[in-house]
Formats: C-alpha cells, structure tokens, sequence
C-alpha cells in the first residue's frame, strides 16, 4: 500500500483522541493540534496514514476539524489517508466532512482504495484510476498508456495534485530538464 520511495508514517488516531470517541469541533480542533505536533515530530514525511484502530465513534464536525482539515493545511506538500477503517457508520461521517470541505482522502481496506469527499472530474477520472494503479508516474508514462499528448497529460495529473488527489516530486530528466513525478496517497 505504501507509494513507492516516499518516507510514510502511520498515526494511531485514538493515541491523539485520549479515548474512543471524538464529538464536536472544539474537541476536533484540539486533537488536531496534538496531530499537528505528531506531524511535526516526522520531519521529511510525505504520506501519513491514519489508522482509525480503536477509534469508536465520531461526528462530521470533529472529523472535519481534525484530518480532513489536515489534508486540506498541507495539500500539495503532504497527503493524508485512512486506514483500519472497519465501521461504515463511521466511514459515514468521515466522507460527509471529506465533502463538505472539497478535500479527496483515500481510504485503504485490504490493500484497495475507496476515495471519499471530492471526486476527480471525469476528464481527470481516468489519470488518476493509472497513477493509483501503479503507484507513480510521470507525464510521459500517462501520455503514452492513455494515448494523449504529454502536456495534455501533464495538465490532468497537474490538476489532479492541486485538488488534493496526489502527490509530487521534482526530479531530473532523462534529458537533463525537470520533470515531476506523481504518486498516489498510500
């Protein structure tokens, strides 16, 4: 599950919480203050992975004020997803907030993705079901498997990073230029 390359840490929600339920924003906006110093505590960590473990119950307003509202501080730098999610009740509760703030986050159950909260468009549906397959992928790769020039390519995994849907890396060309690389949030 784990993006190919990108330093990943996985947070036990619960350890944040003090305990199994998590209701109304002033609870949210204090725990996502303890996040924000485990966050600070993974210096260079791109992926962090949120296992819901242990975590009971909780409301729209407390997951929207804690790790949607993450996702939404650090898009485009760094990407948060769900896991060990075993009650669609509170699955619920976690996608309505996930749209109500326009913020995709994945959730990963035995090795698959459900995304919640902000769909991709549907001329960006197709970029990102291939990224999410192969884990990451530049332009050219995309162009070539979708058979549609590079920049358009470019501009659907472009788009697709600055809504929240993947991650990116600079790194060198072959040709010696600077190309991006795009991984998904796993």
């Amino acid at each position: 599950m784990r993006s190919m390359n990108e330093k990943s840490a996985t947070l036990q929600l619960f350890d944040f919480m003090g305990g199994p339920d998590g209701w109304g924003r002033p609870r949210g906006r204090e725990v996502f203050q303890e996040l924000l110093r485990g966050i600070e505590e993974h210096p260079g960590t791109t992926v962090f992975r949120v296992s819901l473990k242990r975590v009971q119950r909780i409301d729209i307003s407390f997951a929207a004020e804690t790790v949607i509202e993450l996702a939404k501080r650090y898009r485009k730098e760094k990407g948060f997803c769900l896991i060990d999610v075993d009650n669609e009740d509170q699955l619920e509760h976690w996608e309505a907030a996930a749209v109500k703030q326009s913020q995709p986050i994945f959730v990963w159950m035995d090795g698959k993705s459900r995304l919640i909260g902000l769909q991709p468009t549907k001329g960006t549906a197709r970029a990102l079901e291939f990224v999410i397959k192969r884990e990451k992928a530049t332009a050219a790769e995309l162009a070539s498997a979708l058979k549609t020039p590079v920049n358009n390519a470019s501009t659907k995994l472009k788009q697709l990073w600055e809504k929240g849907f993947l991650l990116r890396r600079q790194t060198v060309a072959a040709s010696g230029g600077i190309e991006f690389v795009y991984f998904r949030i796993a």
